[in-house]
């Protein structure tokens, strides 16, 4: 091939590779104008879609966005007492409260929340707990009654706090404090065992839930309903429109029966003494007084209480939480014989006029066990009235032998004993009557015959409340009728009387408890006072004096001594008052229990002593 042709040739395939390459140009610009209208397409479909199909969807998220619905917790109903007096209300105050989910970052939150607000490192778990149980919108409390400082720093703070807020809110108060404890009870936060049991929707926006005495037996009607609110908000969060208001429901108030004049009264009678008084009124059942020493401040529990002062109550020999009127059982003592009369005339085991020897001692036939009267050299020929007048042991030693505990049993449990009351109250124990089923299924053990002997005088096994004993102080005040303990007003409830072979039986006892204050030989003779009052003192002991050992209080430490009862009713021909009073180591009841229940009896009356009431100490064994 000459050079000319391989120039020609040269050319002829230069131009056939333009024109591929304009070809190949042509088809990639065509490809890409498809894939263009094809994308342009989608987005126009997409767009449309988005515009017209989920239309409304979106435009609900928007709403959502721009419209928060927040909770208005319920305002906690008060607690007044039967003088309309507030024993729990509320003031306002500022507390801090973080939302979980509006937090960006949780962890550096609460770390500066508990810098500011220096929350110890068991409050700053609780708060963890509280937010891990909740719900992740709900508001969680991290502190109430903020200062000034606090609220403040928190708003300096803000920007690193999202989630946090200041809302102003109600507190919790107790302005008689130790005083009504026990009774009124506390609230408290809600913590992780709470929120497992309630129903959130209706403790929205709620940070406190009653936790003891009426606020928790009243947990449903103080609460109230919690209510909402629409508001608008701008792209920061913060409210520019309130849209719409449900408002909260209000918890109900309540009020009680019991009289905080009378609760003092009978608190400064108690004295230094631990120990319990209930006042009740026998014609319908209303608690007018109920103590229970010593007691502690429910103030500090409504925002948590510190571990320092919990711990403090918790080793409190004394257990200042322990309610010693209801919860707290003790043995009756000499107390329970006026029902053991009325036991002995049911069953047909007594004649009231008939003379019993009560020598210093009893003896079960071929026992040489002695059980002992209190008094050294016993009381001689009685009958039922001298035998309660002058509680002696003997005389119903005798009777709770010859009854048996099968029947002791059943009569004083249809008088209440041993099971509870039923008050409005949470906590109540039900006290123990014994019997042969009950220790052989608790102790795996037969009964014996010692044992109904010393039941017959309210010891051994036998337990009983302070309540309960005031409610047998109200039957025996109303002859047989009965009204369950109540709190609340407009709770009063009856109960079926105790019905007897014969009324007189009831008159025959009564008498006996006249007697007890007003004859000379009365164990309490030294409180009698212008009204009649009808009583019964009594000792529980507390350790048992061995066989031929002699109880001598001097000698003994004074967590041994006895503890004192009384309880009484007046005035006797129309009793307004039924009073049970036991001092833990007060050593008689006629000495020390007496005198605190006639103060008590006398300011219910209306009556001013012309004298204090001197207290006298008879010897051991009332």
């Amino acid at each position: 091939m000459s050079i000319r042709d391989s120039l020609r040739d040269s050319q002829r395939d230069a131009l056939n590779d333009r024109s591929r390459s304009r070809r190949i140009f042509r088809r990639r610009v065509l490809l890409a104008a498809l894939i263009a209208l094809i994308v342009f397409s989608v987005l126009i479909w997409r767009a449309a879609f988005l515009q017209v199909d989920r239309h409304a969807h979106f435009s609900e998220l928007a709403e959502k966005n721009r419209i928060r619905t927040l909770v208005i917790p319920p305002e906690r109903g008060r607690i007044f007492d039967d003088g309309g007096r507030v024993v729990a209300g509320n003031i306002a105050t500022f507390q801090a409260q973080i939302t979980p989910e509006d937090a960006t970052n949780l962890k550096n939150e609460l770390a500066i929340l508990q810098d500011v607000l220096s929350l110890d490192a068991d409050t700053l778990h609780d708060l963890r707990e509280r937010i891990r149980f909740g719900r992740s919108f709900d508001p969680v409390l991290v502190k109430s009654d903020l200062t000034p400082y606090e609220k403040a720093k928190l708003a300096q703070l803000q920007p690193w706090l999202p989630g946090v807020e200041i809302v102003s809110s109600l507190k919790r108060v107790y302005p008689y404090s130790h005083l009504l404890a026990h009774v009124v009870g506390y609230v408290g936060r809600i913590n992780v065992a709470d929120l497992k049991r309630i129903n959130p929707d209706l403790y929205q926006g709620t940070q406190y839930i009653g936790k003891s005495g009426i606020e928790r037996q009243y947990e449903d009607l103080l609460h109230g309903t919690p209510g909402h609110k629409e508001v608008e908000v701008d792209a920061l969060g913060r409210v520019v429109k309130v849209l719409h208001i449900t408002p909260a429901i209000p918890g109900k108030d309540i009020h009680l029966t019991l009289d905080v004049p009378l609760q003092g009264i009978a608190a400064a009678a108690l004295g230094t003494y631990s120990g319990a008084v209930v006042v009740e009124d026998p014609r319908t059942g209303a608690i007018k007084a109920m103590v229970s020493r010593p007691s502690f401040d429910p103030n500090l529990f409504v925002d948590g209480i510190s571990r320092k002062n919990y711990q403090a109550l918790l080793n409190d020999p004394e257990r200042p939480l322990y309610d010693r009127a209801i919860t707290a059982t003790y043995p009756p003592g000499s107390t329970i014989k006026p029902v053991m009369g009325l036991a002995g005339l049911q069953y047909g085991l007594l004649d009231p006029n008939k003379k019993f020897f009560a020598g210093p001692y009893f003896q079960i036939p071929g026992d040489s066990h002695h059980y002992r009267d209190w008094r050294k050299w016993g009381h001689g020929w009685v009958n039922l009235d001298q035998a309660i007048t002058q509680s002696c042991d003997v005389y119903f030693y005798d009777l709770a032998y010859r009854m048996g505990i099968d029947k002791l049993h059943d009569f004083l449990t249809e008088f209440g004993l041993g099971e509870k009351t039923g008050i409005d109250l949470p906590g109540e124990s039900s006290g123990l009557v014994p019997s042969r089923a009950w220790k052989r299924k608790t102790k795996g053990q037969g009964w014996y015959p010692g044992e109904t002997v010393i039941a017959g005088i309210g010891q051994g096994y036998m337990l009983s409340t302070v309540l309960q004993l005031a409610q047998t102080a109200s039957i025996l005040a109303e002859s047989g009728k009965r009204h369950r303990p109540w709190l609340v007003k407009n709770n009063e409830e009856k109960e079926p009387p105790i019905e007897l072979k014969s009324p007189s039986f009831w008159q025959d006892v009564r008498h006996g408890m006249l007697d007890v204050v007003n004859s000379p030989h009365g164990t309490a003779r030294r409180i009698a006072a212008p009204y009649l009052i009808a009583g019964k003192t009594g000792t529980a002991q507390v350790f048992t004096v061995a066989q031929n050992a002699q109880y001598n209080a001097k000698e003994l430490a004074k967590k041994l001594h006895d503890h004192a009862v009384f309880i009484a009713f007046a005035p006797y021909d129309d009793p307004k008052i039924a009073v049970a009073v036991l001092a833990e180591h007060g050593g008689s009841g006629s000495g020390t229990t007496a005198p605190m229940a006639r103060k008590v009896m006398d300011y219910y009356l209306g009556y001013q002593p012309s004298q204090t009431v001197k207290p006298e100490f008879v010897q051991h064994g009332d």
